[in-house]
């Protein structure tokens, strides 16, 4: 008998990690969110080679595994491994884990999966070396004392091939169904049309320029105008690149908005995209913050306080199948089915991001310092498109996300509160503080370096404060853990301190009223690795020129794809006027309130109808409204008030009523001055009483010198682009449809120099009215 060939090793349809294999399939028990310190990646890494450094000869770090099991190939990396241990000795498997405080409140989910992927490991390493027992060990390093607590299991070889083989069993199920779901979505996306059969002006441009970024891994920044249907342009042409099986593989879309109400508009073109697509229907996952979908707000998360917590992860599978197969996960949707199965809402929809095609949520599930969406990318290896919303708010949005502070008060809070133990820490960083500031002769002064010392004294008292949370779970909350949280945060940014940010000093009244804060300036440097995940960031608005303000200001990549779609709408359709003889720079405000009023009168008694007043400031905007209202006491008027609730929001745009007269006064920049729609009738004119630019402080100034340094262009990145954008987004709530018909006035004679000009929308004709201001300054700030 001749050789027989050997069989080729069998190909496995699904690869997954030992980690994934065990969270899907091994966590068992409550869900679990009293706040525990955790280590930092670095410190389980310092962790994790400490232990290693104290074993023996022979001991094996970082075993690289990998195996098939049925359908699955699983890969994985046990942390020790001891093959020989001397006479009567099995052979070890080690699993490594560190932690803080009391070792008895480490979750118990978190310790069935930690055993899960221990004798995962222990399964692995018997079929590689042939053993037939196998000790497993767990080992718990407390970061605190060094201490470790370690934690032994005997098995026979059967007994760990069976518990691998039913967690394969249970992913191999869902995996067979997921390739399903893929597949059947990819085939139902090369087939997807327009769902309106032809595109708007403007919206073909913008689809195929998306496509092109998505397919071919770039980044890509456009201005678009409203009306085109910029949301379903950017969303069906990413759908479309990912079936398109490019070498720049898509696995999920991320659709991030500024603002809770772009979540709907999204959401509305992903269901008119998914509607009719059968068994490759989309999975659409909306995510809502915690407290806005909690069902308990007032008891804590965890099992002893909570229902929907109290056996969270054995209620789990069930629950995340029945998504799976809803398909669509709004925040109503995802809400039935998670008190169907009495689980947690917001820990669902954590879940089912694994699980969905397309995400809508808030910008900071990416952007954001801990952002979720972006953490769990990272972790899982996903290869996503993002596309941003309204991107021009991305900028401010991300200074607040890299901003710390710290409030005076806050700290005599915590002080106040605090146990025994945590007194000294607090006690040495108030006089810490006082140090600082004792120097400080402005109520406001910034400066270029922290302190050391302070830095230090904060870091010693957050290590107490970590210890001591670790050690009682149960204390952690109230005006302790608030200062503990915004402590860390300080901390965090203060080890990336650099010139994009700055050290604020603020002096009160009383010592509650001081404060300290790191405020960053040029989020660039932290939003760039963000960019460069991904496989592609599509970022759009209605205003984002110059382009090159915002990819410096934001950090997108020097090869990033611009486009500037033209306006589907005409000159004709907006009469555009400057006010050559009104200033409203500082000095001139007084002045300008006659003829400010003046002219919104002539306009409304030449085409009476609904129009809105914007203002630099509230101040400004009130003096204005009572000049108006004293010279034309006939017209109706309604003003936007400092603080404004959200039911007077309502209230403020229902008076914008189809066939309405009257003028809405609203400040530049404030709730009314972008994302609101008024066609036709219920807007008809727009009157803006300023150039939008930022107040001349000492912070904008620092801003200014930071930008000049960086990109040589510090008052245009600073004042002149932020302050025209505020204009062209207030000037764009008067035009929504190509059949709308108005007019705008700009209140300012600078509006008509050319430098300025040039930063307005192309289609506008702007036409000069009255004389120049008397005294005016082309090269004036205000």
């Amino acid at each position: 008998m001749g050789i027989q060939p050997s069989k080729p090793p069998p190909v496995a349809a699904h690869v997954v990690s030992v980690k994934a294999l065990c969270a899907f399939g091994a966590k068992a028990g409550d869900l679990d969110l009293r706040f525990v310190p955790a280590p930092s990646a670095l410190e389980g890494m310092a962790g994790h080679a400490l232990v290693q450094h104290r074993r023996g000869e022979g001991y094996e770090s970082e075993v690289s595994l990998d195996t098939i099991c049925g359908t699955l190939r699983v890969r994985g990396r046990a942390d020790g491994y001891e093959p020989r241990r001397g006479q009567g000795k099995l052979a070890r498997v080690e699993e490594i884990k560190t932690f803080r405080g009391d070792f008895d409140a480490i979750r118990g989910n978190h310790r069935a999966l930690h055993w899960a992927q221990a004798r995962s490991y222990g399964w692995m390493l018997c079929e590689l070396n042939g053993h037939d027992q196998m000790t497993v060990a767990l080992c718990y390093l407390d970061l605190a004392s060094g201490d470790e607590t370690v934690l032994e299991e005997h098995h026979t070889r059967d007994t760990l091939r069976e518990h691998f083989e039913q967690l394969c069993a249970r992913y191999s199920a869902w995996a067979a169904s997921e390739a399903a779901h893929r597949a059947a979505l990819d085939d139902s996306l090369a087939r997807l049309k327009f769902p309106y059969g032809s595109f708007r002006a403007g919206q073909r441009e913008l689809a195929q320029a998306v496509y092109r970024a998505g397919v071919g891994g770039r980044c890509l920044m456009t201005q678009a105008p409203t009306g085109i249907g910029k949301t379903l342009a950017t969303i069906f042409p990413l759908l479309k690149a990912r079936a398109a099986k490019s070498a720049k593989r898509i696995d999920k879309v991320f659709f991030l908005t500024a603002k809770t109400s772009g979540r709907p508009v999204a959401l509305d073109a992903l269901r008119v995209l998914d509607q009719g697509q059968g068994d490759g229907r989309l999975r659409v996952l909306e995510l809502a913050a915690r407290e806005k979908v909690c069902e308990y707000p007032d008891r804590a998360c965890h099992g002893d306080a909570c229902p929907l917590a109290k056996g969270f992860y054995d209620r789990l599978p069930a629950a995340r199948a029945q998504a799976a197969q809803a398909a669509w996960l709004d925040r109503p949707a995802l809400r039935d089915i998670a008190l169907a199965h009495t689980v947690c809402p917001y820990f669902l929809a954590q879940e089912m991001t694994r699980w969905a095609d397309a995400i809508v949520g808030d910008y900071n599930y990416y952007f954001d310092s801990s952002a979720f969406l972006y953490a769990t990318m990272r972790d899982a290896d996903w290869r996503v498109a993002v596309l941003v919303d309204e991107a021009h708010n991305l900028l401010e949005r991300a200074r607040g996300m890299y901003t710390a502070a710290l409030e005076g008060a806050a700290l005599e809070e915590a002080h106040r509160v605090a146990p025994a133990a945590l007194r000294g820490p607090l006690a040495r960083l108030f006089r810490e503080w006082d140090t600082v500031q004792q120097s400080q002769q402005a109520a406001y002064e910034t400066g270029d370096e922290i302190p050391e010392r302070f830095l230090r004294t904060l870091q010693a008292a957050n290590t107490a404060m970590a210890e001591y949370f670790a050690a009682t779970p149960d204390a952690a909350q109230g005006p302790l853990q608030r200062f503990f949280f915004d402590a860390l945060h300080f901390a965090r940014l203060a080890e990336a301190f650099g010139d994009h940010s700055v050290f604020e000093r603020t002096l009160g009244a009383t010592q509650q009223e001081r404060s300290l804060a790191i405020r960053n300036i040029v989020p660039a440097p932290f939003l760039a690795a963000r960019f460069a995940d991904a496989v592609s960031v599509t970022c759009f608005s209605g205003t984002l020129s110059p382009f090159e303000f915002y990819r410096d200001a934001l950090g997108l990549p020097e090869n990033t794809a611009l486009l500037d779609v033209a306006s589907p709408f005409s000159s004709q359709q907006l009469r555009v006027e400057v006010a050559m003889h009104v200033s409203t720079r500082f000095r001139d405000r007084a002045g300008s309130l006659r003829n400010v009023a003046d002219i919104i009168g002539a306009q409304f008694e030449r085409m009476p109808g609904n129009y809105l007043a914007f203002f630099s400031s509230f101040d400004y905007l009130e003096k204005a409204c009572a000049a108006f209202s004293l010279r034309h006491p006939g017209v109706p008027v309604w003003t936007q008030t400092r603080g404004m609730r959200e039911a007077d929001r309502h209230s403020f745009i229902a008076r914008f009523a189809e066939g309405g007269q009257g003028i809405g006064f609203a400040v530049l920049g404030g709730a009314f001055g972008e994302g609101i729609d008024l066609p036709g009738s219920r807007l008809i004119g727009a009157f803006v009483a300023s150039l939008g630019l930022p107040q001349y402080n000492e912070l904008n100034e620092i801003t200014r010198e930071r930008m000049q340094t960086r990109f040589g262009k510090g008052y245009e990145y600073t004042y002149l682009y932020p302050g025209l954008q505020k204009v062209v987004q207030a000037a764009g709530r008067v035009i929504r449809t190509e059949q709308d018909r108005g007019v705008l006035h700009l209140l300012d004679d600078r509006f008509a120099r050319p430098d300025i000009r040039e930063l307005l929308p192309r289609w506008w004709h702007v036409q000069l009215a009255g004389g120049r201001v008397a005294g005016s300054e082309d090269g004036a700030r205000r």
